[in-house]
């Protein structure tokens, strides 16, 4: 009897320390693009394939990023990309997605540092039927668009 009691408090405890634990366990929740100010930016950005020399492109627009991130990620989604939620911790913001279009599957993982409501940078690594890219692209508003 002594061993069934001792045994049932054990899975009690045990019980009891999980529940704990994943009440302490945070919960990734889906989080809101970053507001970045509307103005004349610069993107530079480095592309890296298997085998290929970095790419270096830069431009420049006036514009306003989020609304651009938000309306590129729905054009895409049209297009037949899924994507998984974004997600923040602190300064980050992380999301991925699963593209097949054109007879082609393309995966990729971003990563979105931001600095200021005037600079960010996104790393993106994606593989497309095997063949793997890496992107980094830096972005500053460098002031107001010309009237």
């Amino acid at each position: 009897m002594t061993t069934t009691l001792s045994l049932a408090r054990t899975s009690i405890r045990v019980f009891s320390l999980a529940a704990l634990m994943a009440c302490a366990v945070p919960i990734a929740e889906a989080a809101d693009w970053p507001a970045f100010k509307h103005g004349n930016w610069t993107f530079d950005r480095t592309m890296t394939g298997e085998g290929a020399a970095a790419k270096k492109v830069s431009t420049s627009k006036c514009t306003d990023p989020t609304a651009d991130q938000k309306s590129q990620q729905a054009m895409l989604a049209k297009a037949g990309c899924q994507f998984t939620p974004l997600t923040q911790s602190g300064n980050t913001y992380r999301y991925s997605a699963i593209c097949k279009m054109a007879g082609m599957t393309t995966t990729s993982d971003s990563v979105l540092e931001v600095e200021s409501a005037e600079a960010y940078t996104i790393t993106v690594d994606s593989t497309s039927d095997g063949s793997k890219t890496h992107e980094v692209l830096h972005a500053r508003r460098t002031g107001d668009c010309p009237r």
